[in-house]
């Protein structure tokens, strides 16, 4: 190879490698403030980030839901099976069935704060996140110190409505009732505070 091919070869390479720098960066950057949502940390379900998508669940998990499914048709009072079904339709990316069942488990018992909280998750999947921000906070009037309520308050605020100022709040007021909340990545909700405070005076 001449020195000059050489040299054409390098420019490239380094090109490459700074292209593949910028796009790290970037990467890095939009991960440090969209932020996911995640399921509020009840007994019968795990906390987990927003939903991977229809057709996840085990055949067992599919079984159950048939099963949850006849037991609701038949006993249309039995909150807690209703409350089962929702977290399966939560699982496997259903937000207008999961959304019916808490409707559903909520108009028995209407201050359950952690089927609050999945319900605006899923709201939120359905693209509706005023309804969302209305569900979370109904599970902190009925539990001031739900902090999964209060984190995904603010991941909304931020990345749905657009309302940095409002995630900031919901978000400070998470610290102030547990400074070492960390969202689902395990990040600090202190370090999000810091990253999006930063963002807002630029």
């Amino acid at each position: 190879m001449t020195s000059e091919a050489k040299q054409s070869a390098n420019t490239v390479k380094k090109e490459i490698i700074y292209l593949v720098a910028v796009a790290c960066l970037l990467i890095g950057f939009l991960g440090g403030i969209v932020f996911s949502v995640f399921k509020s940390p009840a007994p019968t379900s795990q906390s987990a980030s927003a939903p991977q998508g229809q057709g996840q669940l085990t055949p067992e998990q599919m079984t159950a839901m048939v099963n949850l499914e006849r037991e609701v048709s038949a006993n249309p009072s039995n909150g807690e099976a209703w409350i089962q079904l929702g977290h399966l339709y939560f699982d496997s990316n259903q937000p207008p069935k999961a959304i019916n069942a808490y409707n559903r488990a909520l108009a028995i018992n209407p201050n359950n704060a952690d089927v609050l909280t999945d319900l605006g998750v899923m709201y939120r999947a359905g693209n509706e996140p005023k309804k969302a921000i209305e569900s979370f906070d109904k599970a902190i009037m009925v539990n001031p110190r739900h902090e999964t309520a209060r984190f995904n308050k603010g991941v909304v605020l931020l990345n749905d409505l657009k309302d940095k100022e409002g995630a900031i709040k919901s978000w400070e007021e998470l610290v102030a009732i547990n400074p070492l909340a960390a969202g689902p990545s395990g990040q600090t909700v202190k370090e999000i505070l810091a990253e999006v405070k930063g963002q807002a005076k630029k």
